[in-house]
């Protein structure tokens, strides 16, 4: 079963990648996509290469409220009636360090981004939805709700956060036709860590090194794709996507 054409999709953290592939994949299915994010001229780059009556530039950082709450201001009307919210949108700054050694600073930015925001643009997109009788909710989480490990505190809270607010939301519209689907990713190789480390690329690609083998982003954006196009009687309630050689 074949995504309907023209649905219309917002995709958080499309700058880059698993939101980048995310977008990318939604554009190729014959979406018109809002790529929302911080970095304005990454969003542009990936927009310029598609028709522009397909896809919206909105800068958006998802911890800024008063944005998330004015969101449908900033984009035409003929994007306003959102089908598909991929929320994507997270970091791990700071990251990797043990909970006591690393500013309180760092890790309520985490929550931040990774809950608060997302949080909030859901309740932002949700009523439109359910008045329009349509829509799925995609979250993207991490296998680190299920499986926590050392000096990942914040970031583990944070998307165990992801995982309940995903049972929880989907029990609350479980009356509606909307669905809500939640990817847990293994380790991808992204920019996260070069965030993670503050820019330290070095120590981001030995990180990887060290796990031998890594997903990449379109592997994600393949799952997200499954799972928006099973019929709609069928919610991919969760989907844990893992590297080969992992466990």
């Amino acid at each position: 079963m074949q995504m309907t054409a023209k649905r219309v999709a917002l995709v958080t953290g499309a700058s880059s990648g698993i939101g980048r592939a995310i977008a990318k994949a939604l554009l190729d299915d014959e979406c018109r996509v809002i790529l929302a994010g911080r970095n304005e001229e990454a969003l542009r780059e990936v927009a310029s290469t598609n028709d522009a009556a397909n896809v919206h530039v909105l800068p958006l950082d998802v911890t800024n409220f008063s944005a998330v709450d004015t969101l449908f201001d900033h984009m035409p009307a003929t994007f306003r009636e959102i089908d598909l919210l991929v929320n994507n949108a997270g970091h791990d700054i700071g990251g990797r360090t043990r909970f006591d050694q690393g500013p309180a600073d760092d890790w309520t930015n985490v929550i931040e981004t990774n809950v608060s925001g997302l949080i909030r643009v859901t309740r932002a997109v949700v009523p439109g939805m359910i008045a329009r009788g349509r829509g799925d909710i995609v979250n993207v989480g991490s296998v680190n709700a299920l499986r926590v490990i050392p000096d990942m505190a914040a970031y583990s809270a944070s998307k165990a956060a992801v995982h309940a607010f995903s049972d929880g939301l989907r029990a609350d519209l479980a009356n509606t036709p909307i669905r809500v689907i939640e990817i847990l990713p293994g380790l991808t190789q992204t920019d996260i860590v070069v965030r993670r480390f503050r820019g330290d690329r070095a120590r981001a690609e030995a990180y990887y090194e060290s796990f031998g083998m890594a997903l990449q982003p379109d592997d994600i954006a393949a799952g997200v794709l499954f799972a928006i196009n099973q019929p709609r009687q069928v919610t991919i309630a969760q989907m844990v996507i893992m590297p080969a050689n992992r466990y």
